[in-house]
């Protein structure tokens, strides 16, 4: 899998109630996104990112980190072939991503994304 991005997935309970310290303090003032439920910021200068989650709208679980890759349905078939749990399946979201849930050895819930082109 080709990773081009990774970016840490923050729980909170209110978005905008958080936004002050990501995006003011920490200065990831740029507001990506936002669904309401996840909402992501990154600075304008370096293309670090955090996403906020108040909970995973469509999946059962919810993620610690995103990672983006060029070709989502060839890492979902490697980490099927490795024995990975997978968590949420291969599922094409409303808002245009293709992504799935792989759970690492060690727990962590990871989000893999793809994006059309």
């Amino acid at each position: 899998m080709r990773v081009h991005k990774v970016i840490p997935n923050i729980a909170v309970d209110d978005i905008a109630a958080a936004r002050g310290f990501y995006a003011d303090f920490l200065g990831l003032g740029d507001e990506e996104f936002n669904l309401g439920w996840v909402a992501r910021f990154s600075s304008p200068d370096h293309g670090a990112s955090v996403q906020l989650v108040t909970g995973d709208r469509t999946a059962e679980i919810d993620s610690d980190l995103s990672v983006m890759t060029d070709d989502v349905e060839a890492a979902y078939a490697e980490a099927q072939r490795s024995g990975y749990e997978i968590v949420h399946p291969l599922t094409s979201e409303e808002w245009g991503p293709r992504r799935f849930f792989v759970r690492a050895p060690d727990g962590t819930v990871v989000n893999v994304v793809g994006h059309p082109h």
